[in-house]
């Protein structure tokens, strides 16, 4: 299958800038995969769709403000975002600009309170940096690091000039609209560099009432990193390599979707990294595994799920991995209608955008 086959035009201003002004108060397209039909809804109204019995599969990684601003021992302006931990004392990072820094170039970043020296090559183009050890680097993060907002976006995060006593261990700033909305409300694993952007729409309340209809709700932990949006370059879809990415599923979250599946219960996924985890884990035995593991999977038109039965997720960028997933799911002359329908109803696009329910 051709690449080109998943693209398709976008008016950039439907692409959202802004969260909604409250996270249920978004768009809902909902999608019957079995009949074709559409319906136009709003994210309150996802429990009609939702019956006792039902799991639901949270993805909890949650997002570091991992972005860093300083500069090189040269005194030139530099920008890192630590993607994840490779060793002692060291991370795998996204360094602008990337010509600059060479193995041994130093690094001053968050006001100077990070020293960081690079030390080899990553993935990619990235570089690996070296740390001090024994570095309080999460309240250095927390004071000092930006979210790192995906590249649509043409805004930079929202940030407050932090307070000294953040890095002492003291209270901590309050926190801006980013930093609280690209975040989901239950996020609790540290790791991420993207949030698992289907979940955002939730609130606390909603998922209450949810648990209130007897559905049981479940979590996962996949770290999203970098590689879930690398372009896809070649135009052979089958030809392109996902980059792994840690996942953890628990004990209890695969008994409760094995128990549901040999019951004929419904599994339903929240976002393309909750599928990518349970198709993964299931993907030799049918049965979700617990532990830890990588997931590198790939899930194209034509592949089995063998796990999840309805799939929420938002609507994502042309010719990427996440699109062709989604059409794995639905079709994709299903998605395909979906997609045109709400562009010509003037949904919201991308991370800080609208839902779609497949069921």
């Amino acid at each position: 299958m051709l690449l080109s086959h998943f693209d398709y035009d976008l008016p950039a201003d439907l692409i959202a800038q802004e969260p909604a002004a409250e996270r249920d108060a978004s768009r809902l397209l909902v999608m019957d995969r079995a009949g074709g039909g559409i319906e136009h809804r709003t994210f309150l109204d996802i429990p009609e769709y939702l019956r006792a019995g039902d799991v639901l599969v949270l993805n909890d990684t949650r997002v570091l403000p991992a972005r860093l601003f300083g500069v090189f021992d040269t005194g030139k302006s530099v920008e890192a975002l630590l993607v994840r931990p490779v060793g002692d004392d060291c991370w795998e990072a996204m360094v602008k600009p990337a010509k600059l820094a060479r193995i041994g170039s130093r690094l001053s970043l968050a006001c100077g309170h990070l020293e960081a020296t690079v030390v080899t090559l990553g993935l990619h183009g990235r570089r690996v940096l070296q740390i001090p050890s024994g570095l309080n680097l999460r309240a250095i993060l927390d004071s000092y690091g930006v979210v790192p907002l995906p590249p649509y976006i043409k805004r930079r995060a929202e940030s407050r000039e932090p307070r000294a006593e953040t890095i002492t261990g003291g209270p901590s700033e309050t926190r801006n609209s980013d930093r609280e909305r690209y975040q989901t409300v239950y996020a609790r694993e540290d790791g991420a560099v993207a949030a698992p952007t289907a979940g955002l729409h939730f609130t606390q309340a909603l998922l209450d009432r949810i648990r209130g209809l007897g559905v049981h709700i479940c979590p996962v932990t996949l770290h999203v990193g970098p590689g879930t949006f690398l372009p896809v370059r070649a135009e052979e879809v089958s030809q392109h390599r996902m980059e792994s990415e840690r996942y953890t599923i628990p004990e209890t979250t695969a008994l409760v979707v094995n128990t549901a599946k040999q019951e004929k219960r419904r599994v339903i996924a929240v976002g393309t990294t909750s599928v990518r985890t349970l198709e993964h884990s299931a993907k030799d035995r049918g049965l979700v595994r617990p532990g830890a593991g990588d997931a590198d999977l790939f899930i194209t038109p034509g592949f089995r799920f063998r796990v999840v039965d309805v799939f929420l997720t938002n609507f994502h960028l042309p010719r990427s991995t996440p699109l062709i997933l989604v059409a794995a799911f639905a079709s994709l002359e299903a998605t395909r209608r979906a997609y045109q329908e709400a562009i010509a109803r003037r949904y919201r696009f991308f991370s800080y955008g609208d839902a779609m329910l497949i069921h």
